[in-house]
């Protein structure tokens, strides 16, 4: 019995380690592209910790996740495969006060999201210029990055935990909080060139970039 402890110990100790050097990996190779004022991230956010080290829970129960009230993290579906379009995180998680962000970057606001539509053209058109020419199920209307950004369908975890747009939609938080069960987000389609805002539940999990913080 004392045995069997230590070997599950040993990897519950060893999945940390492998998720903490996957966070490393993300923080260390972070690229930005400056678009009008403002520098992005090139890729949805990856990590596991909050700025100050402590863990940010991996919640994989559908019921669990649909009431929480503090931060989580998800994979879409639970399937690391679909790790290519970054992790799904709550709003609680983006307001955190231990920083979900990492050092040297922060969550964008409501404005700084307006700022970097205004900047591509307006609501109707910034989308094409957000999203990336892969990974979107067809026709990707629009689609040409000509911004950088690489916007991916990532798709949410939205009401009872459950999955659902990938390949078809992109959602990203904001800082912003609408009401006292919603929050601000963004979000681009495959079938249309416009980068809409929405007020969507705060338990909902959804991509996430950074911005750059100015010196």
């Amino acid at each position: 019995m004392k045995n069997l402890k230590l070997h599950f110990t040993l990897i519950l100790l060893l999945a940390y380690l492998v998720s903490c050097q996957k966070e490393l990996s993300f923080t260390s190779h972070i690229t930005g592209v400056e678009i009008f004022d403002q520098v992005w991230m090139q890729k949805n956010l990856e990590v596991v910790t909050y700025r100050n080290g402590d863990i940010i829970p991996h919640v994989t129960d559908n019921a669990a996740w649909d009431t929480l009230t503090t931060g989580a993290w998800c994979y879409y579906n639970n399937d690391t495969a679909n790790a290519v379009y970054g992790r799904l995180y709550n709003w609680y998680a983006v307001n955190d006060a231990r920083g979900l962000a990492p050092e040297g970057w922060h969550i964008p606001t409501k404005q700084e999201w307006i700022m970097l539509v205004d900047s591509l053209g307006g609501d109707g058109v910034a989308g094409g210029k957000l999203k990336a020419t892969i990974l979107w199920t067809s026709p990707n209307t629009g689609a040409t990055n000509e911004s950088g950004f690489g916007g991916l369908p990532g798709g949410l975890r939205s009401a009872g935990g459950v999955c659902s747009s990938i390949g078809v939609n992109g959602y990203w938080w904001t800082t912003k909080e609408h009401d006292a069960t919603t929050a601000v987000e963004r979000s681009l389609a495959y079938d249309l060139t416009d980068c809409y805002m929405y007020f969507l539940n705060k338990e909902w999990g959804m991509s996430v970039r950074c911005v750059k913080n100015k010196n």
